[in-house]
């Protein structure tokens, strides 16, 4: 039988692919990690997994997230869609607003799920659970009863959690992990009723044995759980590991405390790194690791709780060089780290300076199927472009996406081309100097800011009035972007209400942003 297999395919060989196994999926997403805090790109913490994960596979030198926040960058990578294009237009969604996913609209799980995959996601979900309400709030059963989410009737399942988004299993927190409720969900039911007041920053419900400090080690139990009930059960898997660190509260487990020389930060650091290592240890104990492809990147840039400042003046700089930070729209706030392996195809320590972003994982993750074209779901993706040519020639020169688009914390838009990167706002639209409010009210500051990447990498020179043209290309290119529903070759698409959020000088300025 071999023999003849063998001569099938050496006599057919378009035929191949379909006689090989489909490969597995990882995608590890980290919460609030910069650019410049892995050591490989020049961080001063440990991060020896994620500097094994990058010998073994490509590095790519400029991905980018869709949003320099997370709840927007979440939706970006399950449905390979811009996120003002959602009904969440800025900001981050806050527990028990309801879920900004659509059920009718394919998610990269629900895809394939189709496809005979085991879909699972456990982490931080934070796109939001459509929970049931009490009639009248809840009380904690043993001390006060603090904060908000007590409204939430814990004992029935949300109605819109990842089973209904094309995941088969799951173990999630419901969003950051400083915001109520604190309980876990396994399979879209509560793991329990939640009974006293919790809470770093933002108090609120959770059950009685829940601390933030025990959810990595919880989180990589559960991913190894699943890797090998998914094999036992032969099935090809995609695990979704979105993490809750090292976002606030900075809270690293006893075993990890006082391992870096940079504090709770980088120690919370180096266990996110942990975390990575013990996927990687399963999927060698399982002997998979050479058919799965393996995805590490971040939600956004590092975020100021982690004092940079004081990072800084030891040497570590979380945004490397890059301008800016978390929240903002500078390419300190949705510049990542972005690893990809897959010893099949990928070269080992192979670095590619192509632009990605987050999106483009569904369509990457198609073309690996050989999913194109027509075959391809027209309400699906519509800002996702795959990164597939790229794994197997990382030295190609033909960009893969015609622009990328960025947004930031107040809904602040850029737009990049090459090294030309227009930000429709006069400040960082986020949390950085200046901010929204300081520099609308600053006269010297153009309406919008042009950077050349390629010689300006800090985003220090803004050329708008010597590139006039180039400020007109762009603002055509984001313009029919958002018009058309949609950033790559398709039918026009709709977005979820139009994106409102461009400040009164970029509207003097150019008044199509206002849709009418």
């Amino acid at each position: 039988m071999k023999t003849l297999v063998f001569l099938i395919v050496a006599c057919f060989p378009f035929l191949a692919p379909a006689l090989t196994d489909k490969p597995n999926f990882v995608f590890i997403l980290a919460d609030d990690m910069g650019y410049g805090d892995i050591s490989h790109a020049g961080g001063k913490i440990p991060t020896p997994n994620l500097d094994r994960l990058r010998a073994e596979g490509m590095r790519f030198t400029d991905a980018h997230t869709t949003s320099s926040v997370c709840t927007p960058t979440r939706y970006g990578i399950l449905t390979g869609r811009y996120n003002w294009r959602s009904p969440l237009k800025k900001s981050v969604l806050f527990p028990p607003k309801p879920s900004i996913m659509d059920p009718e609209r394919p998610t990269v799980a629900s895809f394939l799920k189709e496809r005979g995959y085991r879909t699972c996601v456990v982490g931080k979900w934070h796109l939001g659970l459509n929970w049931h309400m009490l009639d009248q709030p809840a009380k904690a059963a043993n001390g006060p009863t603090r904060g908000t989410c007590w409204n939430i009737d814990f004992s029935r399942p949300p109605q819109q959690g990842p089973l209904k988004l094309g995941f088969t299993d799951d173990f999630l927190f419901p969003a950051s992990l400083d915001m109520a409720p604190y309980l876990y969900l396994r399979n879209d039911r509560a793991v329990g009723i939640p009974t006293v007041s919790k809470g770093w920053k933002r108090q609120g419900p959770a059950t009685a044995d829940f601390e933030a400090k025990n959810c990595l080690t919880d989180f990589a139990r559960e991913s190894r759980t699943f890797i090998k009930s998914a094999l036992q059960g032969k099935s090809p898997f995609l695990l979704y590991l979105p993490l809750t660190s090292p976002h606030t509260p900075i809270v690293p487990s006893s075993q990890w405390q006082g391992k870096s020389p940079l504090g709770k930060y980088g120690d919370f650091v180096m266990e996110t790194d942990w975390v990575v290592g013990e996927v990687m240890k399963e999927l060698a104990d399982q002997q998979v690791a050479r058919n799965t492809i393996f995805l590490f990147t971040t939600d956004n840039g590092c975020s100021p709780a982690a004092d940079i400042p004081k990072l800084v003046s030891h040497g570590h700089k979380p945004s490397a060089d890059w301008r800016g930070h978390k929240a903002d729209i500078y390419e300190g706030g949705h510049r990542v780290p972005f690893l990809v392996r897959w010893p099949e195809r990928v070269k080992p320590n192979s670095s590619c300076n192509l632009t990605v972003c987050t999106t483009d994982f569904f369509a990457t993750v198609a073309d690996i199927l050989g999913v194109r074209g027509r075959q391809f779901p027209q309400n699906a993706a519509e800002d996702s472009f795959s990164f597939l040519s790229a794994l197997d020639q990382p030295d190609r020169s033909t960009p893969l996406r015609p622009y990328t688009i960025h947004h930031s914390i107040n809904g602040s838009f850029a737009i990049r081309k090459g090294p030309w990167k227009l930000c429709l706002c006069p400040g960082s639209g986020g949390w950085s100097s200046p901010r929204p409010n300081i520099a609308l009210k600053d006269k010297s500051l153009p309406p919008i800011q042009l950077f050349n990447l390629d010689t300006d990498p800090a985003e220090k020179t803004n050329l708008q009035a010597e590139q006039p043209d180039i400020v007109r290309d762009l603002v055509d290119d984001l313009y029919h972007a958002i018009r058309h529903g949609r950033s790559n070759s398709g039918l026009v698409a709709g977005n979820e209400g139009w994106p409102g959020t461009f400040p009164s000088p970029v509207l003097k300025l150019f008044p199509q942003f206002a849709g009418k």
